[in-house]
């Protein structure tokens, strides 16, 4: 039997955020925040609509989480965020101390662990989760803004 609400099932959550960012000619990451199994912050990257380099998809899921929590620790919390956080990201999220990050591709130029960054020791990581329909997605959309320009 398959556990319904499996990494599979969060991180195709985080894919349709992905998409509606793509829709709004943002770049196509999206982000949950789970506690005990209920999504409690949905986002995408803003940082075009906002004009704000911080708005990434991680750093609106961190805010709207903490804001329903009612505090700014995330402990007991996982992350489903379909690009790995870049170093900024993972500052926030060491600072939130949350439990667990679970990311669909790596951003090998960009990404926290190509940069150096850290996380909180007691932070863990998966990833890999639908890698290859992030992947796409991405590819997709710089693929059509190099053929606008």
């Amino acid at each position: 039997m398959i556990e319904p609400f499996d990494d599979t099932y969060f991180m195709k959550k985080a894919l349709q955020e992905a998409e509606a960012a793509f829709e709004k000619n943002e770049i196509p990451v999206g982000a949950l925040i789970v506690a005990e199994n209920r999504i409690i912050a949905r986002a995408h990257n803003l940082t075009e609509m906002l004009h704000d380099v911080t708005a990434h998809a991680e750093m609106q899921a961190i805010t709207a989480a903490a804001n329903y929590l009612g505090g700014k620790y995330l402990k007991g919390c996982t992350l489903y965020v379909t690009l790995e956080p870049c170093q900024m990201c993972a500052g926030a999220l060491y600072w939130s101390q949350i439990d667990r990050i679970v990311f669909a591709a790596r951003d090998e130029q960009r990404g926290f662990l190509t940069m150096g960054g850290k996380l909180h020791p007691k932070t863990t990581v998966s990833s890999g989760i639908l890698e290859a329909e992030a992947a796409v997605l991405l590819k997709r959309f710089f693929i059509e803004k190099r053929n606008l320009n």
